[in-house]
């Protein structure tokens, strides 16, 4: 067989493919590349992976030319809310093509929206169905709100209105409630928005301590702005992180996976400033409550201890008072017997006196010395006959001397 110039070869395929394929056809696969050429020709890369192991199984070119791109993108967005962005699952009628310098590609004359509303519900709910099943879902949720809730982390971008709508709106607030708060920087659209936000969460969990919450803010745009919120890594680190994340991500119809897990979930920038003002003035409130309480709690007790000190002061008046009366009224009755006291002391000191003489008078030495003697028998004073015994040893004091003698027949026996 004679062989073929590539040319050759190119344009048999291209025959057999316009000959056999010369329908259009519904495709569906994953938008892997998207990219608009300067002439406003949009290109873009169909890719279909493993179902299990997300690997790729097919993929093909698709363009779309510069006369249909701009009205089919229009709708596309109006219908889903997203722009053709990578990672998107999309419904293409398209006309199958083969050229022999550029090769085999799609021509793409539609786009079914509803394919990839479809498409994008069904992928946050798997997403929520695997925060459920990781049982983080609820954990930033049921985290409490610091009282007072003053020191705010942001995440933003520092160029955009929103953030600095955001910061207006805290720093004039009309009751004047002073906030603390940083920017910390971060990418908020496109396919680095996630890995972004993520960095700028280390950033802030790293000073934990300094803040009370997270706030997570951009103002408004396309509504295609908000794939980037739709990540399950980002609302994983956000269920998870130990300050409470607060989002308003700046659209009022439209709620992400990330603002699912997030603590509190409010539309936009401002609407996130004026919750936290009216937390303030909540807080104030209660302080100001709590204030009047205690002054009236201090003023009730302080007038209850008043009054019992004014009523024991009382009583200790009246009862000085009736026992001043009543010692008054014992007063002389006690000196009159003070008195009686004083004459029965005196008298019973005249009666021990007479006593000391008459025991003087008594004291055995002046008995002796007037001539009287004592006689004892074993120790013992005799004073009967009828105390001796025969035999009895009789000892006789005189005042000078003693002598010593035996009872016989009950008649002393001198030695």
């Amino acid at each position: 067989m004679k062989p073929l110039s590539l040319l050759e070869l190119n344009s048999t395929i291209k025959d057999v493919i316009s000959a056999t394929l010369n329908e259009s056809y519904w495709v569906t696969a994953e938008l892997s590349e998207v990219r608009v050429s300067a002439k406003g020709h949009c290109f873009i890369e169909l890719v279909e992976k493993h179902p299990s192991r997300s690997t790729p199984i097919a993929k093909a070119s698709a363009v779309i030319v510069n006369y249909l791109y701009p009205m089919l993108k229009m709708n596309f967005e109006e219908t889903t809310g997203q722009a053709l962005t990578p990672g998107l699952k999309v419904q293409l009628y398209v006309d199958v093509s083969f050229s022999e310098i550029y090769g085999y590609s799609l021509i793409v004359k539609d786009i079914d929206p509803t394919y990839t509303i479809g498409a994008i519900a069904q992928q946050r709910k798997d997403i929520l169905d695997r925060l459920t099943r990781d049982g983080v879902i609820e954990m930033n949720r049921s985290l409490p709100l610091s009282r007072p809730l003053q020191r705010i982390a942001i995440i933003s971008s520092a160029t955009a209105a929103g953030y600095g709508d955001f910061c207006n709106q805290l720093d004039n607030n009309p009751q004047q409630f002073h906030f603390i708060h940083q920017l910390f920087p971060a990418t908020m659209q496109g396919t680095s928005t996630g890995p972004s936000i993520i960095e700028a969460l280390y950033r802030i969990v790293e000073q934990e301590e300094k803040w009370d919450a997270v706030v997570i803010i951009r103002g408004g745009g396309a509504v295609s702005d908000l794939a980037g919120f739709e990540d399950y890594d980002l609302a994983l680190c956000c269920a998870q992180f130990p300050l409470p994340v607060i989002t308003g991500i700046g659209h009022e119809r439209d709620t992400t996976v990330l603002d699912f897990v997030a603590h509190t979930h409010l539309k936009t920038p401002t609407a996130v400033a004026a919750w936290l003002i009216e937390k303030m003035a909540e807080e104030a409130q209660w302080l100001s409550i709590t204030q009047q309480t205690i002054s009236k709690g201090v003023g009730m007790l302080t007038q209850y201890h008043s009054t019992r000190l004014n009523n024991i002061a009382t009583a200790i008046r009246t009862s000085a008072f009736h026992l001043c009366r009543n010692h008054q009224q014992k007063l002389p009755t006690l000196i009159q017997m003070a008195k009686v006291a004083q004459r029965h002391i005196a008298h019973q000191q005249q009666l021990l006196q007479n006593t000391q003489r008459t025991l003087t008078l008594y004291e055995p030495q002046k008995l002796l010395n007037l001539g009287y003697s004592i006689t004892r028998a074993n120790g013992k004073v005799v004073t009967s006959s009828s105390q001796l015994h025969k035999g009895d040893i009789l000892t006789t004091t005189f005042k000078q001397g003693t002598s010593t003698s035996v009872v016989t027949n009950n008649t002393p026996y001198q030695e």
